[in-house]
Parts: structure tokens; sequence; C-alpha cells
């Protein structure tokens, strides 16, 4: 269940996303969906059927962890964009 926060965000990004298309939103949209698929597929590995694990609300706190890192490197490519616009043009190049 760590996959839910981010995956929640993943859908609430890409609607967000296709309203405004902005590049911003994009990437925060690719972060959170790696971000669940990083959370299924550990499941997965780990053998847990209908990625759902013993404990729940361990997962669910995991999630919101990830999430919350997920928004932290958000926040800081921003900026870092914001502080050095020269990165953003290396990145387009």
């Amino acid at each position: 269940m760590c996959y839910v926060g981010p995956l929640s965000g993943a859908i609430i990004t890409s609607i967000l996303w296709k309203r405004t298309k902005s590049l911003r939103m994009f990437w925060l949209n690719l972060l959170f969906w790696g971000g669940a698929l990083f959370g299924v597929i550990d499941h997965l590995l780990n053998g847990e059927l209908f990625l759902i694990s013993e404990d729940i609300s361990r997962d669910l706190f995991i999630g919101g962890v990830i999430t919350g890192a997920i928004l932290a490197a958000w926040g800081g490519v921003l900026y870092l964009v914001r502080k050095r616009p020269e990165l953003l043009k290396t990145l387009s190049s």
C-alpha cells in the first residue's frame, strides 16, 4: 500500500498537467508516477498478494514519507532552476 500516496499524487498531477501544460507540473507528475511504480514493484518483489502487505498502517506511513520525499526533491529542482537558470538551458539541449 506504500504506492497509494504517490499514485494519488500522480493522478492529481496528471489532471492538473493536462489543464495547465506547465513544465513544473510535468516534472512533478513524472516523479509521482516513478514513486508509484517503485511501490508496486517493491510489493511484487516481496511476494505480497494483491499488493497489500501485512501491516497496512506502516505501508501507508511509508507512502506518506515517499510522497514527502518526492515533493522535497521537486522543490529542490525548482529551487536550483530558479537560482541557476542556465541549468534549464543545459537540460533542454
